[in-house]
């Protein structure tokens, strides 16, 4: 396969059909969408990222795709994460990096405790898990999470993805991104996503399960990530902190913002490899 070509499939997971794309040559990398993104969010990325890796990306299931055998059910992150084991054991014989971005970063946490060694390495930037925070925090942004849930609810999706913005800390205006983006229109298709990602997937956060304790046992390199421009007060940024701090590492920043994986794919990829080539170097004898 050659960087320019991307290779679609799908494979049946417990409940769901799961739409995946390869591109790309070398190790295996796995990226975990955020919020309402299928494969096709970061294709940008990917295209900087092809000649070094085997970039996998999917639909999430519930999103695009990714079909469920019963379309009125939602998914817990646990579910998610033995999603992506399952999608991993397809196409990869070895371990895998992992990017995970948001809530992808939540499923990858899940993923380095309940299938040890699928994954080498995870890149957690801002992961949405209020559980990584004290109580008191924790059930505040818990709070937050459930009040756009019943403001979607009752004004919709145009009234909502400002307060989603707000929460996280997301620069909408665009004013702070590299040039020649791939354009990424809020489309049907996009609120269709975004109408099961705030109805099913929130509510997979609020009732997260993610043993905080397990963390620190797992083989997994979990690498803690923020954005450079993300507002330090808001609480995805706060979770990658006190995710470095259970784990006694530190974190690192990655160029842009919450979203600087599509916002700033050049610089987010160059900045990708040097922390994927720690794992490199230590794994040689």
């Amino acid at each position: 396969m050659t960087n320019d070509t991307t290779h679609t499939d799908s494979i049946r997971a417990p409940g769901a059909t799961l739409h995946y794309q390869l591109r790309g040559h070398g190790p295996t990398l796995l990226i975990g969408q955020s919020g309402e993104g299928d494969a096709d969010r970061t294709v940008d990325l990917v295209a900087r990222l092809a000649n070094t890796y085997t970039v996998v990306t999917y639909d999430r299931r519930g999103l695009s795709r990714s079909r469920l055998d019963d379309p009125s059910r939602g998914a817990s992150l646990a579910e998610h994460a033995d999603d992506t084991a399952l999608l991993l054991e397809t196409v990869a014989s070895e371990p895998a990096a992992m990017l995970g971005c948001s809530l992808g970063a939540v499923i990858g946490l899940h993923l380095a405790v309940r299938h040890p060694g699928r994954i080498h390495t995870l890149i957690a930037h801002e992961p949405v898990a209020p559980r990584l925070l004290p109580a008191a925090e924790r059930s505040h942004h818990e709070h937050e999470l459930a009040d756009l849930q019943r403001l979607y609810a009752r004004s919709g999706l145009a009234a909502t993805l400002p307060e989603i913005a707000r929460v996280l800390g997301i620069d909408t205006s665009g004013r702070d991104a590299e040039p020649g983006l791939t354009p990424q229109p809020i489309n049907d298709l996009r609120r269709t996503n975004f109408d099961y990602f705030i109805r099913h997937d929130f509510t997979a956060v609020l009732e997260d399960t993610l043993d905080v304790t397990a963390l620190a046992a797992t083989p997994t390199r979990i690498v803690p990530a923020v954005g450079r421009a993300t507002p330090k007060g808001v609480f995805d940024r706060r979770c990658a902190y006190a995710l470095a701090d259970a784990l006694g590492t530190d974190v690192v920043e990655l160029p842009g913002g919450h979203n600087g994986n599509t916002s700033h794919p050049s610089a987010y990829a160059a900045r990708l490899r040097d922390l994927l080539a720690v794992h490199v170097h230590a794994a040689q004898p």
